[in-house]
């Protein structure tokens, strides 16, 4: 896959523009090469400020259109009115991206043919500022190249991880995809607990937003096991061992969490029904 290939990008919401701006900021694809369809008025106008080509439907692209690349960043209970309409492209030399949680590719095929390379990405919203999780699957039609391509697009909005088995995509949907507003109400949490305290509203919102993404920047860049850092940071009998038997009395916290991805897999699940 060359430079030269168009991508029509078909919804523009927060995924959607956060991955563009990845693309475009990485120099991947120029913005003459990037198509944006988006029934959103407001959206398209952000999309536009970007530089790149609007379209209000997907109707309205040029006649005789080739693109390489097509990404279909929109809701999973929308996803089988918008395909329709790409439906023209499908071939071999046309990569369809889906970024619906729950949609699998085997669905896609229905539509689109069933030798048409499809790949699911499950991206999540650090993206915007090139920090995100993307987490690739790719179905037997797509080819190295075509490969080589779409990882150099997600690799501008983050990590990636690929998977060989799609069923573990709903695990991670729970995990990464729905994961920030896990970490984004711990922090409204930490930050409440924070003012409960005593500390001023300023103070109390930075306190627990450096907190938490200094902790996860040290255990990404160690080589320590966190259960290890835990430990590190805990002294017998003191204000974090306090803590800890709060949050670790009976297992809560982990209890918790294993609910919440236990919930929200279950859910990924029942969207793909």
């Amino acid at each position: 896959m060359t430079r030269t290939n168009k991508v029509i990008l078909a919804g523009c919401g927060n995924m959607g523009r956060a991955m563009l701006q990845g693309w475009l900021a990485d120099g991947i694809v120029q913005r003459h090469q990037v198509l944006v369809v988006e029934p959103v008025e407001a959206l398209r106008q952000h999309a536009e400020t970007l530089g790149v080509t609007t379209f209000a439907d997907a109707q309205q692209l040029p006649e005789g259109l080739s693109p390489s690349l097509i990404v279909l960043a929109v809701k999973p209970q929308v996803m089988f009115d918008v395909t329709p309409a790409y439906e023209k492209f499908a071939s071999s030399d046309v990569v369809f991206v889906s970024v619906a949680a729950g949609v699998r590719s085997d669905k896609l095929e229905q539509g689109l043919g069933d030798a048409t390379p499809i790949v699911r990405v499950m991206p999540n919203t650090p993206a915007a500022i090139a920090e995100g999780m993307m987490v690739i699957y790719y179905n037997q039609h797509v080819a190295k190249d075509q490969r080589v391509f779409v990882e150099r697009l997600m690799n501008s909005s983050g990590e990636t991880a690929v998977i060989e088995d799609e069923d573990l995509m709903d695990a991670v949907t729970a995990v990464s995809g729905s994961g920030p507003a896990y970490i984004f109400h711990f922090i409204e949490a930490l930050r409440d607990a924070a003012l409960e305290a005593g500390l001023p509203r300023q103070t109390a919102e930075l306190l627990a937003q450096q907190t938490v993404y200094g902790a996860a920047c040290y255990a990404k860049q160690s080589e320590t096991d966190p259960g290890t850092l835990r430990e590190q940071v805990t002294s017998p009998g003191g204000t974090t061992a306090a803590a800890l038997e709060i949050l670790m009395g009976d297992g809560a916290l982990k209890t918790l969490l294993k609910d919440a991805v236990k919930a929200a897999k279950e859910r990924s699940q029942e969207l793909g029904r």
